[in-house]
């Protein structure tokens, strides 16, 4: 009978160790330069989710979008700057992709960063 709780408390304990935190970035530079960072990496070989993307559906062209994100590292807006080379069917599935993304950081409560990327796709 006394085992049950011990066992209770060391699954908790267990669980609670393997859920991963995201990092909270203090200020406008540093969450910039993650989000960058994090776009950049999803559009690398072979696992990003922006490669994948562009594989599955023959991406072509630069997009240049201005991005806002939110507290919790999703996307607000999405806005399309510029388009070079790629269609507008294209252009809107990257647009519908980045705002669907969801970044692995945190943000201060009650704060909007806006940024502006350049997606590449050969």
């Amino acid at each position: 009978m006394k085992k049950y709780p011990l066992i209770i408390i060391l699954i908790l304990v267990s669980i609670t160790g393997y859920t991963q935190k995201r990092v909270t970035l203090e200020t406008k530079q540093e969450v910039i330069a993650k989000a960058k960072e994090e776009l950049t990496q999803a559009m690398q070989h072979p696992e990003g989710v922006l490669y994948l993307l562009q594989k599955e559906n023959n991406l072509t062209g630069e997009y240049n979008l201005d991005i806002t994100i939110h507290e919790k590292g999703r996307v607000a807006t999405v806005f399309v700057v510029n388009n070079v080379g790629g269609s507008i069917k294209q252009q809107n599935l990257v647009k519908d992709f980045v705002k669907d993304f969801r970044f692995g950081f945190k943000m201060p409560k009650g704060k909007d960063y806006k940024f502006n990327f350049t997606f590449k796709f050969k």
